[in-house]
């Protein structure tokens, strides 16, 4: 499955356009995060615990755009992006989608 953030894929004519993927997930924070996140605040610098989340929530927001692509029998999807938005207070949702294509 080839995934772009382009509208088009070098040497690859798109046939059709089969729809949008896409994959969400939503994550809340944790107590012992927000504990050490709250000391690290103090004295400044990167919050690697959230940052570590975020990172798993793209990459599980991500696969599950690609198994929707896959449901659609798509040979990519292009024009991808990744957005998030807070759900309630501590949780927030991370969604990739993109436009899942066939090339001729």
């Amino acid at each position: 499955m080839i995934i772009t953030t382009t509208e088009t894929v070098p040497n690859k004519e798109i046939e059709a356009i089969l729809g949008v993927a896409r994959g969400s997930t939503v994550r809340a924070r944790n107590v012992g995060r927000d504990i050490f996140a709250g000391l690290k605040n103090l004295v400044g610098g990167e919050i690697s615990e959230y940052t570590k989340l975020q990172a798993q929530s793209r990459e599980q927001a991500m696969q599950r755009m690609i198994e929707d692509a896959q449901r659609l029998n798509a040979d990519a999807i292009v024009n991808v992006r990744i957005t998030t938005s807070m759900v309630m207070q501590g949780a927030s949702e991370i969604l990739a989608y993109g436009t899942a294509v066939k090339f001729k």
